[in-house]
């Protein structure tokens, strides 16, 4: 390219490093001399240079899940937005892959790593995602933990979370005010932080109500539509006395809607049902569900603005976003 731009291969290196000031003819040149070559700066060799590729990684557990989806959304528009080229990673909820790929990133000399999703109680897997975190930060890189815990004090890492306790507080206050006073929790997941701040909001509601939560009524499951149908279906069987149910997400709920319709149980008339998330689905479903919204793409607007100019914001790397309740049909009794 040098050759073909009649001039050195240093005055090539600095045209496309944009480090130093070249001549504009020069410069024309020279990028006149890659179009004609057709060429590709080669990424990894500008990384064992010590340079960034200018590349954001946003690391999920399932790329069609609309929870991660919306966020991707925002991610990939803040990534162009700053010149960033967004790498989509799946892990399909491997705790090792999210290791792997937190790795390969590093080499990779990602400017910034974005993990979604919960966090497990686990202290192996916490040790590890800190140890990546001062990795990441000695690589001139930034994790970034989105709706998920902070890993600790001084541990390098911006957190963009939002309020999951506040929203299933407010969510299960809102059933009980509606004379729904035997809620079940339909999608338990222990030992995964998403969950435990919705059942810690869901308690808390009825004890500030002065209202007592059946054990009975808390079930375990996953965040997935199966699992919503399944166990609403059980626990219709189980004769179980409930009024309302409050599923962990609006896939949960769309199951638990779809066992209820199948079991001639009418929603809202005979039992209110509410989801968490506010994703397309929450329409989708019939009756329309009522949910707690969460600003999905701003969390990731926010992701990936605050990792790039940390410098700027070293007083806000770690954000709460609030979330609210969104009545709809599912909750409504008739006239309400």
């Amino acid at each position: 390219m040098a050759a073909r731009a009649g001039v050195s291969a240093s005055t090539v290196s600095r045209v496309l490093g944009g480090t130093y000031p070249v001549a504009k003819e020069t410069r024309s040149r020279v990028l006149r001399a890659m179009r004609e070559l057709d060429y590709v700066v080669n990424a990894h060799a500008r990384a064992l240079g010590g340079a960034a590729n200018k590349t954001v990684a946003f690391v999920v557990d399932d790329v069609t899940g609309p929870f991660y989806a919306h966020i991707a959304r925002g991610v990939e528009e803040q990534a162009a937005a700053e010149g960033r080229l967004c790498m989509l990673c799946t892990t399909h909820g491997d705790p090792q892959r999210v290791f792997a790929v937190v790795e390969t990133m590093r080499e990779q000399r990602a400017d910034a790593v974005i993990v979604v999703g919960g966090a497990w109680d686990d202290k192996p897997y916490q040790d590890r995602m800190t140890h990546f975190a001062h990795a990441l930060d000695r690589a001139g890189s930034r994790l970034v933990l989105v709706g998920r815990p902070p890993l600790g004090k001084g541990v390098p890492a911006t957190v963009v979370d939002y309020d999951n306790e506040g929203g299933a507080f407010a969510m299960t206050t809102h059933l009980i005010s509606s004379g729904r006073r035997r809620v079940a929790y339909l999608g338990r997941v222990p030992g995964l932080s998403t969950s435990s701040q919705r059942i810690k909001g869901f308690v808390r509601a009825h004890e500030m109500l002065g209202v007592s939560h059946d054990e009975a009524l808390m079930v375990d499951g996953t965040f997935t539509r199966s699992f919503g149908y399944q166990g609403m279906r059980e626990l219709v069987a189980s004769g179980a006395d409930f009024s309302a149910v409050f599923a962990a997400t609006d896939m949960v709920a769309a199951g638990a809607l779809q066992a209820l319709r199948e079991d001639g149980v009418r929603v809202p008339e005979d039992v209110a049902v509410a989801g968490y998330d506010d994703i397309p689905t929450a329409l989708d479903v019939y009756p329309a569900l009522t949910t707690v919204n969460i600003p999905h793409e701003e969390l990731g607007r926010a992701a990936v603005r605050l990792a790039l100019h940390r410098d700027q914001f070293p007083d806000s790397q770690h954000q709460v976003f609030g979330t609210h309740v969104v009545v709809r049909a599912s909750t409504r009794r008739s006239g309400g």
